[in-house]
């Protein structure tokens, strides 16, 4: 250890405590509030602990899902939250996330910076199986609070049942049982009427 790379962990560490700053348009459970980016990256680390053994490919490691769960949204430090329906926010998103990780990851020493830098690549581009089951409980935690809240995200935003199955298929890729499970919960929430169904 030398008192540079100490220093530049523990720089890099009070940064990402940026993130709990970070609202997203999710409520939690209660609906107290909306939950923040470091809550959902718990969250979905912990998904990844227990519903690996649905992972369309065994052998996963689990190890890198979770580490991917947890870097994943750093960069919205700087480039913010943009939901997941706004056309217009998502059309410079991918720039601004880029410049993000530039700079947040490059608070690390080199090895590491790098290390966590390929793990955030690696979740965008979804190429291995680590990254389509994390990009899998990326999707599926926000459906799994809006149909336990009443759709309460949805309802605000306007949000149909077309426009949830277009973004959440993507689960099938890492786990086709949790697509399953997911396309239920969607078919009952436009049963129960709070989703509107729309246009596919």
């Amino acid at each position: 250890m030398t008192p540079d790379r100490l220093a530049s962990q523990i720089r890099f560490l009070m940064e990402i405590d940026k993130l709990k700053s970070i609202v997203r348009q999710t409520w939690l459970l209660d609906q107290s509030r909306r939950e923040n980016d470091a809550e959902h990256s718990w969250h979905l680390a912990v998904m990844a602990v227990l519903l690996g053994e649905y992972a369309v490919e065994q052998g996963l490691n689990l190890s890198r899902v979770i580490r991917m769960a947890l870097v994943h949204d750093l960069v919205e430090i700087d480039a913010g939250d943009t939901y997941c329906y706004d056309e217009a926010g998502h059309i410079d998103k991918p720039d601004r996330e880029q410049r993000a990780a530039d700079r947040i990851f490059a608070l690390l020493p080199d090895d590491q910076g790098r290390e966590l830098r390929e793990l955030w690549d690696e979740f965008e581009a979804r190429r291995t199986p680590e990254a389509r089951f994390a990009a899998a409980m990326d999707r599926l935690q926000p459906l799994l609070h809006n149909v336990h809240t009443d759709c309460r995200t949805w309802r605000d935003h306007g949000t149909t049942a077309a426009q949830v199955v277009g973004r959440c298929r993507l689960i099938a890729d890492g786990s086709p049982t949790l697509w399953d499970y997911a396309e239920g919960l969607i078919r009952d929430a436009v049963e129960r009427g709070c989703l509107p169904a729309g246009g596919e």
